[in-house]
């Protein structure tokens, strides 16, 4: 637990969290021809926004393995949590309507 004293965990936290939202706004954007927020808010209520966000948080896997590769194992640390938490919303939105 002495990585959570480090800031590169929350920098990985933070950067988890950037990209994933990069992400989905990124494949909202050129899978839709909508607005964003009206097809964010369409996807919701088709139940298919944990799609985009799963699909979306795959962007964290080669930023993970490159903290790991240069040894920034904090910053790998604070990706792992950030996509534990992406998990929990992604099976928040399958069970919720």
């Amino acid at each position: 637990m002495e990585f959570i004293k480090n800031k590169l965990f929350y920098f990985g936290i933070i950067a988890g969290l950037l990209w994933t939202s990069f992400g989905v706004l990124l494949l909202v954007y050129f899978l839709s021809d909508a607005a964003i927020n009206e097809s964010i808010s369409f996807l919701h209520q088709q139940r298919r926004l944990g799609g985009v966000v799963s699909l979306a948080a795959l962007i964290n896997l080669p930023i993970f393995f490159i903290a790991l590769r240069t040894n920034k194992v904090p910053f790998a640390a604070g990706i792992v949590v950030i996509s534990l938490v992406t998990v929990l919303l992604i099976a928040l939105l399958k069970i919720n309507v």
